[in-house]
């Protein structure tokens, strides 16, 4: 990247410690270039940790001198980001505006809004860690001479950017025409207008094909800490799974019901079974626990922090519902709602992605029944709903077709015993097929 000469007065943005023990972040995304001047908390870069997608924004005012590091380089806490010169205008330091690292700190809207592009016409820009840039005019600015390829993460962006592919030649393949990583990868696997020649020698984190056409995608980021503690757990846990198949209807009458009547709790199934589930640690609270290997104890931990399995542009993710123990069910509605929302959009901040006590896993909206899946390290136990359909049932003495779901429990078996394991199971299959049993638990 281009260097000017530095000044006395110049002073150098320096990676901060974004907490949660994160000793390093991968450089997604610029949103300023040497020679832009910018103003105190205005987003100057996205970066990517192992747990969440942040953007930067810069504690002093004045122009860019310097970028030290190219999208796709690590960089450890206390790096050199970006240089800044001295402010043109000797108020901008006084502007407004907290000048803290993290984004959402006392920061204000107004000084949020001056994010922008590099090689873009400067414009307001909407605030998301992996939102597409929203356009309005701004001054005189010339028509696009077609409409701007529809991408909402930046690593797609960057997967793109990396490889070199005009956005507008790849077919789009999500809902609204929203084009997705594996949009990405399919042009590089069969060569559509705009693949590029692929690099022998390719930068740190670029997504490369070998001479045998295979893809060779790094592990970094989210993928990677997913990928060492699913590697972890299998290591270190001696895992059950144990599983029951449920007559939901009576849960799926009553989930109806409470829509007809109070539609604006916004309960839905998710919300049912985080209920189901933490009335079934209330009474079973050897699953909500973990093991500590070094001291050789179990934890049986006093609050109900529930994770969750969510889909992400930038895949699964399992943000946590804090307190959940504590939440009455349109509480946990709502903070499964936000949460979802907020993976959807890239913006889960490291704390919403720690801290779980117990995971709910609800597969079945891929259309499988059942699984075994692997634990969320360092946790005991993961609740898995499977698809809820017809299924003939024997009912009251006869066979009628029924709302049946698979159940299953994996479970850490240093934990608690099959008894255990079974019972929670058991009860939690009884308030599917009697949801009415939950108010002997409330």
């Amino acid at each position: 990247m281009s260097v000017t000469t530095l000044s006395s007065t110049a002073r150098t943005f320096m990676l901060p410690d974004l907490g949660e023990g994160l000793s390093e972040a991968e450089v997604i995304e610029w949103a300023v270039a040497p020679g832009d001047e910018v103003h105190v908390d205005q987003i100057v870069v996205t970066v990517e940790t192992a747990k969440a997608t942040v953007d930067l924004p810069c504690p002093y005012a004045g122009p860019v001198l310097t970028l030290h590091a190219e999208p796709g380089t690590v960089l450890e806490v206390g790096k050199a980001l970006v240089t800044i010169g001295a402010a043109q205008n000797p108020n901008a330091e006084q502007r407004s505006g907290s000048g803290n690292v993290l984004v959402g700190y006392g920061t204000s809207e107004a000084q949020r809004s001056g994010r922008r592009r590099v090689n873009a016409p400067t414009r307001p820009a909407a605030h998301s860690t992996c939102g597409s840039v929203t356009a309005a005019a701004h001054g005189s600015l010339t028509p696009a001479p077609r409409p701007a390829p529809k991408v909402i993460s930046p690593v797609v962006r960057k997967l793109a950017r990396d490889n070199k592919i005009d956005l507008a030649a790849v077919v789009p393949s999500g809902p609204g025409d929203v084009i997705r990583r594996a949009d990405i990868e399919a042009t590089l696997r069969i060569g559509r207008p705009g693949s590029p020649s692929q690099d022998s020698t390719p930068a740190r984190g670029r997504i490369r094909a070998d001479r045998f056409g295979d893809l060779r995608i790094p592990l970094r980021g989210v993928r990677r800490t997913i990928a060492d503690k699913m590697t972890r757990s299998r290591r270190e846990i001696p895992e059950a799974t144990t599983w029951v198949d449920v007559d939901a209807t009576a849960l799926m009458a009553s989930n109806d019901q409470i829509k007809a009547t109070i539609p604006a709790t916004g309960i839905g199934l998710l919300a049912l079974f985080a209920r189901i589930s933490i009335a079934g640690l209330t009474k079973f609270p050897e699953l909500n626990a973990w093991v500590d290997v070094e001291a050789q104890e179990i934890v049986q931990l006093g609050d109900i922090n529930l994770s969750f399995a969510a889909q992400s542009p930038r895949g699964l993710v399992v943000p946590v519902v804090h307190a959940a123990g504590q939440m009455t069910t349109a509480e946990l509605a709502a903070g499964l709602r936000e949460l979802t929302g907020l993976a959807r959009d890239c913006q889960l901040s490291a704390r919403q992605m720690t801290g779980g006590t117990f995971t709910l896993n609800n597969y079945g909206v891929f259309g499988t029944d059942g699984a075994t899946p692997i634990i969320n390290y360092p946790q005991a136990a993961m609740l898995g709903v499977g698809r809820i359909i017809d299924r003939p049932w024997a009912h009251e003495g006869q066979v009628a077709l029924r709302k049946v779901v698979q159940l299953g429990l994996t479970f850490d078996h240093r934990v608690c015993d099959g008894a255990t394991a079974g019972g929670f199971l058991r009860f939690v299959a009884d308030c599917v097929e009697k949801p009415a049993l939950l108010l002997a638990e409330l």
